[in-house]
């Protein structure tokens, strides 16, 4: 194997607060000089080179995963209208086909109707290729696509190049042709409102959506109106309108804040008026609901308690002023004990998603029936039988559906897809993800076990293994995995490609830190800024328990972390890699501090709120520094590490895993492995089979780290 690269040191000072950091790497940021390009090329080479006995391997997992994924299928028709929307795949194909066929007047009109697997039903429309649109391209994603009302007019976007920023064209689905509109560099997503007028976003230098614009069909780009504009670097902007189909709403939110402005959907030229100003720390979603006659707010709110609160009240008139939150009629109080997370309205109920006990869950409140005098029922939870789990409201376009569909999954459970009849409680499974080979959850187990960290919090900890594999009797190879940031939950999901880990006999464990939002609002609050280590120390506690327990051991345990878990993978691989025989660190922010010192780059100025500011506040600086994986590289020995990273990543630049690995190989030692995809983003390669293939490569590594097999 050829010897590993050596990047030149090209010492440059970053001088703040008086404290002084020589950064050896920084000139790795320039992705237009060749040499960093051959830089990284020439890593590349090492990492391919470093894991070629690994190929057996990778090819076995490769053909397992493609071998359990049902290659041809489709989705369930979705009801929009007068027409049932779904998706295929076919094997062969990276990408898949939207389709749509009309509503058969004569039958039901919310049972959808039986799609054959093969072959094309009669009547079908196929209203997207994607496959065609990829041709040509080494990346591809599509960002939005929305039909407007009536079924004639389809907008959708495409970024073929992994940076997230998109072109949106407009099709005539009755002709198929395409219309002259274009429109350049927008961010996620557009809006409709009515058949004349689309809304959408754009962005600013930063990569911060900041600003909303109108475009009337048949006018060009440089005609289009901006309708709101957020000059406050902290906060993003987006649009869309209610299911209601009667209000458009313009967010903008930052980490703490929200502020939502509004406009009737039949008056696209109107005014937008905003519905309550921004309160600092006060975050607010909003939700339109007709009860008892009367149109209504529907409100989820923080401004009684960090763990939210939902209350109403009257629309009135636009522009008007509203209650207060604290003023307004409760629908759920407060509570210390469960933390809401939103709600979904419709005509004839509402659905509310909350998070109580590490679990999310769902409930319903019927509007018809038994309700107070304002016209609103009591929220029932829907309750399933397992003890992890992940349900969620989803793929429900129409207001006044009277069947509403749930997503349903586990570790050991594939995603089921179920139509939930509001009026009985009655399920009916409308699909379950097949596993092809002959899966039996029967020979999977997962469960909960619980850490205490060293300042006395309980960590929840999920494990998944094969029933026949007993973690008690020996330690085991494991694969424990974490994020902690952004209030985001780490949910029990069922992953096909995880099977090639545990039918190799290996434990998979998620150590749900603080900094994470499984545990609540405060779970969130106490690691984040100035509590950040928080969540590096709890995932430490984790790792030594999985240990002490008998469970696995330092030799056959590899972590895993992506994106700010890759920031917590980098901290952890500093302060306790000795727990570890490798780490696995996927698009990792792991020189948080050189880029929170820079607002002009993508998203900085909007996650002060998450890190806080260094470039202003000296113990901040201080305090990232002390963490900050690249500034915090010591001479010692590390475990195996490999760092897989984008060219075109905006919100993750490709440049922190590249200066991190540099200078552990200029610093300690370990073999240390770099992997930059050269076109593609923040999720990596597009294409399935693309993405099939990189699963297989980090799992092929993962499964040697842990058991030293190398098929």
């Amino acid at each position: 194997m050829p010897a590993a690269p050596t990047a030149p040191v090209r010492t440059v000072e970053r001088l703040h607060h008086g404290i002084s950091f020589m950064d050896d790497y920084e000139w790795l940021r320039d992705k237009s000089d060749p040499e960093t390009i051959a830089y990284l090329e020439a890593e590349n080479a090492h990492t391919e080179a470093a894991t070629a006995g690994l190929e057996k391997l990778r090819g076995n997992i490769y053909a397992e995963i493609s071998s359990r994924i049902k290659q041809t299928d489709m989705s369930v028709p979705q009801r929009s209208g007068d027409w049932w929307y779904y998706g295929r795949t076919e094997e062969g194909r990276d990408y898949g086909f939207s389709c749509r066929i009309p509503v058969d007047k004569e039958a039901d009109p919310w049972t959808p109707p039986v799609i054959p697997e093969e072959g094309r039903p009669e009547g079908e429309q196929i209203i997207l290729d994607l496959n065609e649109l990829a041709e040509g391209h080494e990346f591809f994603a599509l960002g939005a696509s929305s039909v407007t009302d009536s079924g004639r007019l389809l907008a959708y976007s495409v970024d073929t190049a992994g940076d997230e920023r998109f072109e949106l064209r407009v099709k005539n689905l009755e002709t198929g042709e395409l219309l002259e509109d274009r429109l350049e560099n927008i961010f996620y997503g557009a809006a409709w409102a009515g058949e004349d007028f689309l809304f959408y976003t754009t962005v600013d230098d930063a990569w911060r959506p900041d600003a909303v614009w109108r475009h009337r069909l048949g006018t060009p780009q440089s005609e289009d109106v901006c309708v709101f504009r957020e000059d406050n670097a902290r906060f993003n902007v987006g649009v869309g309108s209610t299911r209601s189909r009667k209000y458009m709403f313009i967010v903008t939110s930052s980490k703490l804040t929200t502020e939502a402005w509004v406009a009737p959907v039949d008056e696209p030229e109107s005014e937008f008026k905003v519905l309550w100003p921004r309160r600092d720390g006060v975050e607010y979603d909003v939700d339109h609901a007709v009860v008892g006659g009367v149109d209504r707010w529907v409100v989820t709110h923080n401004a009684t308690g960090p763990n939210s609160a939902v209350a109403e009240c009257p629309v009135g008139t636009l522009g008007d002023e509203l209650p207060a939150f604290e003023d307004m009629h409760e629908l759920v109080a407060h509570s210390e004990s469960a933390r809401v997370e939103g709600v979904d309205c419709y005509r004839d109920q509402i659905f509310l998603g909350y998070r109580a006990e590490g679990i999310g869950r769902a409930a319903v409140m019927r509007l018809t029936g038994e309700v107070d005098e304002r016209g609103f029922g009591s929220f029932e939870e829907i309750t399933f039988d397992e003890e992890l789990y992940t349900v969620g409201v989803v793929g429900n376009p129409e207001w006044d559906a009277p069947v509403v569909r749930l997503s349903y999954g586990s570790f050991t459970t594939p995603a089921q897809l179920l139509q939930y009849r509001v009026a009985d409680g009655e399920r009916t499974l409308l699909k379950q993800q097949e596993v092809l080979g002959g899966y039996d959850p029967s020979r999977y187990t997962a469960y909960r076990l619980w850490t205490t960290a060293s300042d006395g919090a309980e960590i929840p900890v999920s494990v998944v293994h094969r029933t026949d594999v007993d973690p008690l009797a020996e330690p085991r190879p494991t694969l424990l995995y974490g994020y902690g940031s952004y209030e985001s939950a780490t949910d029990p999901a069922f992953s096909v490609s995880r099977l090639s880990l545990l039918d190799r006999g290996m434990v998979f464990a998620i150590a749900h830190v603080r900094g994470g939002g499984e545990m609540g609002r405060a779970w969130y609050d106490h690691g984040k800024q100035l509590e950040k280590k928080n969540t590096f120390t709890d995932f430490i506690a984790v790792a030594d328990d999985l240990i002490d327990r008998g469970m696995t051991a330092p030799d056959r345990l590899v972590m895993e972390g992506g994106s700010a878990g890759g920031m917590l993978a980098g901290a952890v691989a500093n302060m306790a890699g000795d727990r570890f025989r490798g780490i696995l660190a996927v698009v990792p922010f792991v020189d948080p501090l050189t880029s929170m010192l820079m607002p002009e780059l993508p998203l900085t100025v909007t996650e002060w709120d998450e890190w806080g500011d260094p470039l202003h506040d000296p113990e901040v600086y201080r305090y990232m520094a002390s963490y900050a994986p690249y500034e915090n590289v010591e001479p010692k020995d590390y475990p195996d590490i490999l760092a897989v990273t984008s060219l075109n990543d905006t919100r993750v630049l490709y440049v922190e895993p590249a200066k991190w690995i540099a200078r552990l190989r200029a610093t300690a030692r370990g073999n240390f492995l770099l992997k930059t995809e050269m076109s593609a983003g923040h999720g990596g390669v597009s294409g399935r089979y693309a993405r099939w293939h990189q699963t297989a490569f980090e799992y092929a590594w993962i499964v040697h780290e842990a058991t030293g097999l190398r098929a």
